[in-house]
């Protein structure tokens, strides 16, 4: 019985170890939270995706149309995409809170893309109105 229970006490923090998901770090950066975002996109990781995203009305409704134009998407362009390359055009530093990055991914090249990060109250998020609209 004592046995038993020393086998279990030393095997459980091991077991509970290796049952633990490891946790994605935030990104720290800019140029970090766009290329999670972007590559979260490509994955159709939506959700994950959404909570990067700059909390208003506007980007709501963009990301709605986001989600409208992946739905449509198939099965097979949805793994092409999951497998595609983010290819970094251009990193603009606008302000040391606001950068643009322009990019485009390895299923297509020629679509170049840009998103607007911006820095608010400390933590690097998406805000969509700039890549649908194009205005600061």
């Amino acid at each position: 019985m004592i046995r038993t229970f020393l086998t279990i006490a030393f095997a459980l923090p091991f077991l509970l170890a290796c049952n633990n998901e490891k946790k994605e770090a935030s990104p720290q950066t800019d140029t970090e939270t766009a290329t999670v975002f972007i590559r979260y996109l490509l994955d159709n990781k939506l959700d994950e995706a959404e909570a990067m995203v700059l909390k208003d009305e506007e980007n709501q409704q963009f990301f709605a149309v986001i989600r409208q134009q992946y739905a449509k998407r198939g099965k097979a362009e949805q793994d092409k995409y999951h497998a595609a390359d983010i290819i970094v055009n251009e990193i603009a530093n606008v302000t040391d809170s606001v950068t643009i990055v322009n990019y485009s991914n390895s299923v297509n090249r020629e679509s170049k893309n840009k998103v607007k990060v911006v820095r608010i109250d400390g933590k690097w998020v998406i805000d969509l109105k700039y890549t649908f609209s194009g205005n600061l």
